[in-house]
């Protein structure tokens, strides 16, 4: 099965500044210190290539070999990924575009086959000079998008910004100068801010929004967070101008099987169609709990049922069709 994986990180330590990697710690995505390595586009192609062969490779992990033990995803099936999108990865704030100035220069490596054949680069729609920087990323070929990471949260386990930024005149204000640089946005929240981004939406209709991760169902708990993440979804799926990627789950089930990953899945699809829906990696952050191949096979027993066109759609097509590639 070919497929596009519309969700991967790749950073170099040596020669850039992640904030969050220069004192990783543990948080409920897992340990990040197990991230404090050079993840470059020789590492992901490794991981992808695994997934090309008929079994799945050894567990690189404890948790991966526990999982596999007790939940193993038999699949004979091959995947043959022929395209990815790189999602900014919390690159230094300070100068954002160097992020997508090395990205550029590793797709157009003899090495990297093209990849990452789209780019969602790194801007803080409040900062005073954002559209010089919206401009500056625009300006590399490989540029589709943007990502501001907007998960606030009453907890402050699950709190990554800190403030309500869709809440923000100037910010708001500021979001419309996507359509004028023809980028879209890749939405990071949660599911007690899926109102505002439908009212978000709402006000761009002319800008491709993509949901990370399922919506990130962290408040998983109560009757109320399944309501809140299950009705947001749909509220938000209502907006012609709105995508979402499967992808991230294992960091919030970290020993997962294919049966607890399966009604999100499901449930998601149901919520976009399979027009609008599109499996990804998150790696090398989902790497932590699993393999590449498992994770893809996963995917594919869990729509096995799905008629060729519908798996096409979801492994392939929407997320060449959403970014442009």
């Amino acid at each position: 099965m070919k497929i596009v994986d519309p969700h991967i990180h790749l950073w170099d330590l040596d020669t850039h500044h992640y904030p969050w990697l220069a004192n990783p710690g543990v948080s409920f995505v897992g340990d990040a210190r197990a991230l404090k390595h050079n993840y470059q586009i020789n590492d992901f192609l490794a991981d992808a290539e695994s997934a090309s062969a008929t079994h799945a490779p050894e567990a690189r992990s404890v948790a991966d070999a526990n999982a596999a033990a007790t939940n193993p995803v038999a699949s004979p099936e091959r995947f043959e990924l022929i395209k990815a999108v790189h999602i900014d990865a919390n690159h230094d704030p300070a100068d954002p575009v160097e992020e997508t100035r090395w990205l550029q220069s590793v797709a157009d490596g003899a090495a990297s086959h093209g990849m990452p054949n789209a780019i969602v680069a790194g801007a803080d729609l409040s900062s005073d000079n954002v559209e010089a920087v919206l401009a500056a990323h625009a300006a590399f070929p490989n540029t589709r998008g943007i990502r501001q990471i907007l998960n606030v949260h009453a907890n402050p386990l699950y709190d990554y910004v800190g403030r309500h930024y869709m809440r923000e005149p100037v910010w708001r204000r500021n979001f419309g100068l996507l359509r004028k640089y023809r980028l879209s946005f890749d939405l990071q929240l949660y599911p007690s801010q899926m109102s505002e981004a439908v009212e978000l939406a709402r006000e761009n209709p002319h800008t491709p929004f993509v949901v990370n991760h399922a919506g990130m169902f962290v408040d998983r708990d109560s009757v109320q967070g399944w309501h809140a993440w299950r009705e947001g979804l749909r509220a938000l799926a209502a907006c012609d101008n709105v995508s979402v990627k499967i992808s991230g789950l294992a960091m919030f089930d970290h020993e997962w099987t294919v049966d607890s990953l399966r009604p999100y899945v499901l449930e998601t699809i149901d919520a976009f169609g399979t027009d609008r829906a599109m499996f990804a990696s998150n790696f090398p952050v989902d790497r932590l709990f699993t393999s590449y191949h498992r994770l893809w096979s996963a995917y594919a027993a869990i729509v096995n049922g799905a008629s060729d066109a519908e798996k096409e759609a979801l492994f392939r097509r929407n997320a060449e069709r959403v970014y442009r590639i």
